[in-house]
């Protein structure tokens, strides 16, 4: 009697984009459960603190910029001293951030068009925000986002990461990213999503080695095993308030659950 052949597997049923949009919105309601303490995590006591803060922020960690504002602020509070700066002064300030002589050039520059265009405030439309020297539109949506509260979509490169991993989007580039999620999501989230994102890429889900094994939303994940599964190990990869470690913000939100980060030189 000759044996049966066994049955091919059949493929994976390719999801619907309804599907997709039903799972990735249930994503942003269990990390609104898991970080209901979500914040952006530079520094900033006015609009144009977290612009320059966020100019400063590129090619480097918040923790380091927020390390290195309180004396940029100290010595350039507003536009029009930040303008008239000594270029090779404000160098040495922000040299920590890295990339300090391209950052400076944006920042005199952005300075200068605050106070010659916009009477030394920062404007509140997108528009006008992207015109400013070093200021792209992630930079733009920070700022409108968390200074002004108009909803904005921050594609950063842990937004961008964890979106395609979620097979939200196979899209590279961050404006057609920004532009895919936004039309996934009411624009009255698009903010608070961005920092849940944001955090989960910060925390669990990383770059190189995501903790899949701790993650709250891994039975959501299509992308779950790409990262170590054994539990024990994963929770030793956690980042953050996650693993009991100071935050990036030397003064954070009242409700953050984490120790605040050193200052620069502190240890």
């Amino acid at each position: 009697m000759t044996a049966r052949a066994a049955a091919p597997r059949k493929a994976p049923k390719a999801e619907s984009h309804l599907a997709m949009v039903r799972r990735a919105r249930r994503i942003n309601r269990e990390l609104a459960e898991i970080y209901p303490y979500a914040h952006p995590e530079l520094d900033f006591r006015n609009p144009f603190e977290l612009l320059v803060a966020t100019v400063l922020s590129a090619q480097t960690t918040d923790l380091r910029v927020n390390q290195t504002t309180p004396a940029l602020f100290a010595a350039y509070p507003t536009p029009e001293d930040m303008a008239a700066a000594v270029p090779e002064e404000m160098e040495e300030i922000i040299r920590p951030t890295g990339f300090f002589r391209a950052k400076t050039k944006s920042l005199l520059g952005l300075s200068a068009a605050l106070r010659d265009e916009f009477g030394g405030e920062v404007p509140g439309r997108l528009e006008d925000l992207v015109k400013l020297p070093g200021v792209g539109r992630k930079t733009a949506n920070v700022v409108l986002g968390n200074a002004f509260g108009v909803p904005g979509i921050t594609v950063d490169t842990h937004f961008g990461r964890l979106v395609r991993r979620w097979k939200w989007t196979d899209e590279e580039d961050p404006v057609k990213v920004e532009a895919v999620v936004a039309g996934i999501f009411p624009k009255s989230e698009w903010t608070m999503l961005s920092h849940r994102v944001v955090f989960h890429g910060r925390r669990i889900c990383h770059a190189r080695k995501p903790a899949c094994g701790a993650c709250p939303i891994a039975p959501l994940c299509p992308s779950y095993g790409e990262g170590e599964t054994d539990p024990e190990k994963a929770r030793k990869l956690l980042k953050y308030e996650m693993g009991g470690y100071p935050g990036q913000r030397l003064s954070p939100p009242a409700d953050y659950p984490g120790k605040p980060a050193p200052a620069l030189g502190a240890g």
